[in-house]
């Protein structure tokens, strides 16, 4: 006996044998047989049509868009290096302490006083900066007006008096940098331009002539500097300065002595403390990005 069914335009056609009776007298089970192939055909068919269909489906999906990863963030940082011009300014004092000595008559110890004032003067330097380490080379020069007296202990009758009217720094500097932050020490050779003389107590007139000099010395630094522009940036800075002994001759000027003879001869030392504010523009490259 044939059976069919269609599916998907597809004639499926299918035989089964003859139905017999069972020994109870009854027809056997053909019926079911024929319900029971139907089943498994219409499942089968099914299967084989979900195989077709699912990877049309999935063609017809849209293609996931393709987003660009963004770019890693990237931190700015202060560079220091660079060509740098600037100004200064502060307050100094020089400590300065005689002593008498020949052919003066009597010889000694004559005291001690601090020459003390304003100051202004520019700097220019050159820096580089290799990670967070900054190097750098600077000249300073500035206009001083310290200036200071005592009466001396050896002669009460008269005193001393020094002025510093200019100095000069030449200096290699060591920093560390935070950013736009930097912390810096420096050292190296410093300049000092003096005048000497000497006074009468009573009546405050000059005794002697004016003794000039120019004295060398070292220098050692301490700054902190902060970058508050791409080009700009302000520091604070402390310097002191050893110089070196000088002894000078001080002649009669015609007041109480007779003019051009010897008035006394003395040693003197002197060392100087600077403070000074600055502001620097630098004509290296801004603000550049670390990666």
């Amino acid at each position: 006996m044939e059976s069919n069914i269609v599916i998907f335009g597809i004639e499926i056609v299918w035989a089964l044998a003859p139905e017999n009776s069972n020994r109870f007298g009854t027809k056997g089970s053909g019926l079911n047989r024929r319900t029971e192939m139907k089943k498994f055909l219409l499942g089968t068919v099914g299967l084989v049509a979900m195989g077709i269909t699912a990877p049309a489906s999935a063609a017809d999906l849209a293609a996931r868009p393709y987003t660009k990863a963004p770019p890693p963030m990237v931190a700015p940082y202060y560079d220091w290096s660079g060509f740098y011009l600037g100004v200064n300014g502060g307050w100094g004092s020089s400590r300065k302490c005689w002593d008498a000595v020949a052919p003066t008559a009597v010889i000694g110890p004559e005291g001690c006083h601090d020459a003390s004032g304003g100051t202004v003067g520019g700097q220019v330097g050159y820096r580089w900066q290799a990670s967070q380490w900054v190097f750098g080379l600077e000249a300073q020069g500035n206009w001083a007006d310290f200036h200071g007296r005592n009466q001396s202990v050896l002669f009460p009758g008269f005193g001393n008096e020094s002025r510093i009217d200019a100095f000069g720094l030449f200096t290699g500097q060591v920093g560390y940098a935070w950013n736009n932050a930097l912390f810096y020490v420096k050292g190296g050779a410093a300049v000092t331009s003096d005048r000497h003389r000497s006074f009468d107590v009573a009546t405050n007139a000059i005794v002697t002539n004016n003794v000039d000099d120019t004295r060398w010395g070292g220098v050692v630094g301490v700054g902190l500097e902060y970058g508050f522009a791409p080009n700009w940036s302000v520091a604070i800075e402390y310097d002191h300065l050893f110089m070196q002994d000088k002894t000078h001759t001080f002649i009669n000027n015609g007041v109480v002595g007779v003019a051009g003879t010897f008035f006394s001869a003395d040693r003197i030392r002197q060392d100087v403390d600077l403070v000074t504010a600055r502001i620097n523009y630098r004509f290296g490259g801004p603000v550049v990005a670390r990666y």
